[in-house]
């Protein structure tokens, strides 16, 4: 198995890597999306809210009131 970053021979200790610079090199790149997975249009679903209105209602404070004690 070669390594998917640089090519040369993956070893046991990072497989599918070859060191740990690849691997890191590999993390970095999904951590900044410099990759990512491809999606038909028709597989989105228009339902389903934007990140942006997850969280348009603020949760209720868990906290008692101190007014109420």
């Amino acid at each position: 198995m070669k390594c998917p970053i640089c090519g040369k021979p993956a070893v046991p200790d990072y497989l599918p890597f070859c060191s740990r610079r690849c691997a890191d090199v590999d993390l970095f790149r999904w951590l900044t999306e410099s990759y990512a997975i491809p999606v038909k249009p028709d597989e989105t679903d228009e339902d389903e809210p934007e990140r942006s209105d997850l969280r348009s209602d603020p949760r209720p404070d868990p906290r008692p009131d101190p007014k109420d004690a």
